[in-house]
C-alpha cells in the first residue's frame, strides 16, 4: 500500500506540475488567431514543451500504476492533486485561497486516508 501511495504521489506531482506549466505557457501566449505567427509562438513556447514532458511522465507512471495496483484504490488517490494545485496557486501564482477551500482540501485528504486503510 505504501508503494501505491508513493507512485501516486509522484504521478500526481507530475500531473499537477503539467497543469502549472500549462498555465504558465498560456500566460505567455497572445490572443488566439489562425495565423502562422500565432502557431510559431505556440511551437516555440518552452513552457508548453515542459508541460508536455511533465504530462508524458505522469502518463507513463499512471500506466505502471494501472498495471500493478487496484484501480479502486489508485484512482481516488489522484485527488491529492487538489492539494498540490492549491499550494501552486499560492506559491507560484500568488493567489489568495479562502478558508472554505482549505476545508475542502482537508476533506479530500481525509478521504484519501480512508482509502489507504
Amino acid at each position: 500500500m505504501v508503494r501505491l501511495l508513493i507512485f501516486v504521489l509522484i504521478q500526481t506531482i507530475f500531473l499537477s506540475g503539467g497543469q502549472v506549466l500549462l498555465k504558465l505557457a498560456m500566460d505567455k501566449m497572445p490572443s488566439f488567431s489562425w495565423t502562422w505567427s500565432y502557431f510559431k509562438v505556440l511551437l516555440t513556447n518552452w513552457w508548453l514543451l515542459a508541460c508536455g514532458v511533465s504530462f508524458g511522465i505522469a502518463t507513463v507512471l499512471w500506466l505502471y500504476i494501472l498495471k500493478h495496483f487496484q484501480f479502486n484504490q489508485a484512482y481516488p488517490l489522484t485527488a491529492l492533486g487538489y492539494v498540490f494545485g492549491m499550494i501552486a496557486a499560492i506559491l507560484i501564482f500568488g493567489e489568495h485561497v479562502p478558508v472554505y477551500r482549505w476545508i475542502g482540501v482537508v476533506l479530500v485528504v481525509g478521504g484519501c486516508m480512508l482509502i489507504m486503510k
